[in-house]
């Protein structure tokens, strides 16, 4: 999609809710075009991070992560 897009998760370590809400942030700015909406988008903006961070923590909770080799 795109290549400025960041890593926000640490490998092997959990992810916080912070990190997990500016890892949706950064999507829905990417793929909104805006990095602030309209007055009369925000809660579509608003509503659209919400569900992207919920998502991903749940995909961040499934998943199993082997432990860093060391």
């Amino acid at each position: 999609m795109c290549r400025s897009i960041k890593t926000l998760r640490r490998p092997y370590a959990e992810g916080t809710d912070q990190e997990v809400r500016e890892a949706a942030l950064q999507y829905i700015r990417k793929i909104s075009g805006f990095r602030r909406p309209s007055q009369a988008n925000e809660s579509a903006f608003e509503a659209a991070v919400e569900d992207v961070a919920r998502a991903s923590r749940k995909l961040l909770d499934s998943m199993t992560v082997r432990a860093a080799a060391g």
